[in-house]
């Protein structure tokens, strides 16, 4: 049986920001965003800001009217990375098998823990004394037998949290986790299912694969699975992000260009939420488009420098789109995805950095 623990920077841009300013201890910041409201979004909110509503990819008007006192902080990524690679070293001590999420995330797998201390649970106190200790920052983390059961433990009780999931209580515990909590699953599927009566892990595995894979597609599949526990994907100590992206399968098949751009607006913004909570930036833009006979066709456009900005996100895509003939065909499916990313150390997906100041 595996050891599993995911670690959890708590509020990691904006905790470095107040440790290295000791006058913003305390008080409600955002890194990113832009002062008086002028633009940009909130890459990251300390937890006085929290508080009041303001979240990461929320646009800084927005975050202004929720906490009035909010500080914008403009963000260090240098800084940010340096960081990063000094918790991944704490990592180290303890195991080779290190999934980085983002630089402020990651799992381990300590079923060999180097130190051959065997418990997780005393590693993952030992990793978040040794981060509070040497970073004067603090981490949640959480810990079972399984990925996906270690991601949510580490939100449950944020800030230098620490929980752990034994394996007699995971089917309990996500029979009771509500959908909206399940990793992946996004305000779009959340409604779905809610409209549909499904409203926990115990009401998902009432149904059967065929019909989750009906209703869902292949995360119907996922989800028959994980709400009986099995989660079999192993810590990728290679993993990489390749592309985010999303799309919309639609009640009935688009036929004016005005209909699409209205809808390629919609996935855009979908993406765009993903690349700021995974803090990536890219050079490739793809758009995928399904046509009401099935056939599928991608078109992309790269740049020789990457981007994060929702603007050129939609206006790329709508340029893509606009190029396609649809005189004759109709649309079923759109998608939206960004990837060739930047990468730093080699393998690792380079920060998130939006135009933050107009």
């Amino acid at each position: 049986m595996r050891k599993i623990i995911h670690v959890d920077m708590d509020s990691f841009y904006a905790s470095v920001e107040q440790r290295d300013h000791p006058e913003l201890m305390g008080k409600a910041i955002a890194v990113g965003g832009s002062p008086e409201g002028r633009g940009g979004v909130v890459a990251t909110a300390s937890y006085e800001a929290r508080k009041f509503g303001v979240h990461s990819a929320m646009p800084s008007k927005q975050a202004l009217k929720l906490c009035p006192h909010l500080i914008f902080i403009y963000p260090r990524f240098a800084v940010y990375k340096e960081v990063s690679k000094q918790i991944r070293a704490i990592f180290r001590r303890y195991t080779d098998l290190i999934e980085p999420l983002s630089l402020d995330e990651a799992y381990l797998d300590v079923t060999a823990d180097k130190l051959g201390i065997g418990s997780a649970i005393d590693i993952a106190r030992q990793i978040k004394q040794e981060i509070k200790d040497e970073l004067k920052l603090t981490a949640s983390a959480g810990v079972s037998i399984n990925k996906f059961v270690a991601k949510i433990a580490s939100d449950m009780n944020k800030p230098d949290g620490l929980t752990f999931i034994g394996p007699s209580k995971i089917e309990r515990f996500i029979a009771q986790l509500p959908v909206e909590k399940f990793y992946g699953v996004g305000k779009v599927t959340t409604i779905k299912m809610k409209l549909r009566g499904l409203h926990k892990g115990e009401d998902l595995k009432k149904l059967s694969e065929i019909e989750l894979v009906n209703l869902f597609g292949k995360s119907g599949r996922f989800f028959y699975q994980i709400v009986r526990g099995i989660d079999n994907r192993p810590v990728n100590p290679d993993q990489e992000t390749k592309s985010i992206g999303a799309e919309d399968t639609f009640s009935y098949d688009l036929t004016e260009l005005e209909e699409m751009n209205a809808e390629i607006e919609k996935i855009a913004n979908v993406v765009f939420k993903r690349m700021v909570q995974y803090r990536l930036s890219g050079r490739t833009i793809t758009i995928k488009v399904k046509f009401s006979d099935f056939k599928q066709i991608t078109r992309s456009k790269s740049f020789t420098e990457s981007t994060s900005e929702l603007n050129t996100i939609i206006e790329v895509a709508k340029s893509l789109l606009s190029n396609i003939d649809f005189s004759s065909k109709s649309v079923r499916l759109l998608g939206v995805s960004v990837s060739n990313f930047d990468r730093h150390d080699g393998n690792e997906a380079e920060a998130y950095q939006p135009r933050l100041f107009p």
